[in-house]
């Protein structure tokens, strides 16, 4: 009588066993970029690693239709990541930008928020990403951070010119097991 007992108990682990992972991979999901909507695309990092991009289609009706896609720029190890309102708001960034690009490292306002102390220490997907673009282009982010205002652009040239690029910051405590690769800015021709 015993064994009888034991046995469907040992069934219902096994069948739970076998279900976790599946309810796992359901809460947490993968994330494909070709999968986002427009209000979570940007600044979102793919199953793989790769960087979303948020794409504007024109049809021939004139039309404008936005779609997410995956980019050939990656964020070593990574993955699954949707950038929190509260990064993208700390940081200056706008959800419905299009395509990835260092021109916003010209601006000082966003440079500004950039550095931060809510986005360079809170934000580390955001500040990997905009440490990659600015070291595509010859800068050093922190060195941008540490000339902030109207001396921003002219030392974005000094570096730019000088052709020194040095290792990225160092990431929060809680970064620690997420490491980074540079990835470089595309060409715009």
């Amino acid at each position: 009588m015993a064994s009888i007992k034991a046995q469907p108990l040992s069934v219902l682990v096994l069948v739970l066993a076998l279900a976790f992972p599946f309810f796992v991979q359901g809460t947490f999901g993968t994330i494909e970029c070709e999968n986002l909507n427009k209000d979570s695309c940007a600044f979102a990092v793919s199953s793989t690693g790769k960087r979303c991009v948020l794409e504007k289609h024109v049809r021939r009706s004139g039309a404008e239709e936005y779609a997410c896609a995956t980019s050939q720029i990656e964020a070593d190890k990574m993955k699954n990541w949707i950038e929190t309102d509260a990064c993208i708001d700390a940081c200056g960034l706008d959800r419905s930008a299009l395509g990835i690009s260092s021109d916003s490292l010209l601006e000082s306002r966003f440079v500004r928020k950039l550095c931060s102390q809510q986005c360079y220490r809170g934000c580390p997907n955001v500040v990997d990403l905009y440490f990659n673009l600015a070291a595509g282009e010859g800068a050093y982010l922190p060195k941008l951070c540490e000339a902030q205002g109207a001396k921003a652009r002219r030392e974005m040239a000094e570096i730019k010119s000088s052709g020194y690029i040095a290792p990225a910051p160092e990431l929060p405590e809680y970064a620690t097991g997420v490491n980074f690769v540079y990835a470089p800015a595309p060409s715009p021709f």
